[in-house]
């Protein structure tokens, strides 16, 4: 039977008992229908897991006993970031949620010319939350006990400015470089992915004056919640732990 596995931003430690939030509490009892005494894996985000049971369950209030700390699957050695021009909807939750699955480090929202959702201030928080809660879910599922770091969004100008820290990628269909001809690839690795409508051709230019890597995905264009995640995909299987 599986164990059941949820996120908590609670410190956590053996031999010790914890209250749950409220949605997390109302996920393992309305949803997952977990009754007391039964066994359920809980993280934090510290690269551990943690073994523990439930051992009441009221209302408003559900009380876990923490076992014992366990051995997490172990983060993969491609230190990789995705730069991803903000799609509509569950389209970005998609692209998102998939990098985080395939052992993305960073996400790193993006701005562009061409993207079509356009949030800000009190909008942006309540985004920003949300696309939390799909990396954290997305970490559950996943078996990471470490949660990638979700930026706030910014403009693409703005992200080229940002010194380089490692190699940068942008997928173009146009690209004379293909993803499979990557030399071995070590320290930080940035993709960058556009939105619906692609990088206009002087957003392309940008990049490639500022150093940015054209790379292509063969010969089919890919849409972009899936252009991301196949990629990472094919680095993962090439220098990662795939």
């Amino acid at each position: 039977m599986r164990i059941s596995r949820l996120y908590t931003e609670q410190g956590l430690e053996p031999d010790s008992d914890i209250t749950l939030e409220a949605d997390a509490g109302h996920y393992l009892t309305r949803v997952l229908k977990l009754r007391q005494g039964q066994s359920l894996v809980l993280f934090n985000g510290d690269g551990s897991d943690y073994a523990a049971d439930l051992v009441s369950l009221q209302r408003e209030r559900v009380q876990v006993r923490v076992n014992a700390r366990l051995p997490a699957a172990s983060e993969s050695p491609l230190d990789l970031c995705l730069v991803q021009a903000i799609s509509r909807g569950e389209r970005m939750d998609q692209s998102l949620q998939k990098a985080t699955e395939l052992g993305a480090r960073r996400l790193q929202p993006l701005f562009t010319e061409r993207v079509e959702v356009r949030v800000e201030g009190e909008r942006l928080d309540k985004r920003m939350v949300h696309w939390l809660g799909v990396v954290r879910a997305a970490c559950a599922q996943s078996g990471r006990a470490t949660v990638p770091a979700l930026e706030a969004p910014i403009e693409l100008d703005d992200w080229l400015r940002i010194p380089a820290r490692g190699l940068r990628f942008v997928l173009a269909p146009v690209a004379e470089r293909s993803i499979s001809s990557l030399d071995p690839l070590t320290g930080l690795v940035e993709l960058l992915v556009g939105p619906e409508g692609g990088f206009s051709d002087e957003e392309l230019v940008r990049c490639e004056q500022s150093g940015v890597i054209a790379l292509s995905m063969g010969s089919r264009i890919l849409r972009t919640e899936t252009a991301g995640p196949a990629a990472i995909a094919v680095l993962q299987a090439m220098h990662g732990d795939f």
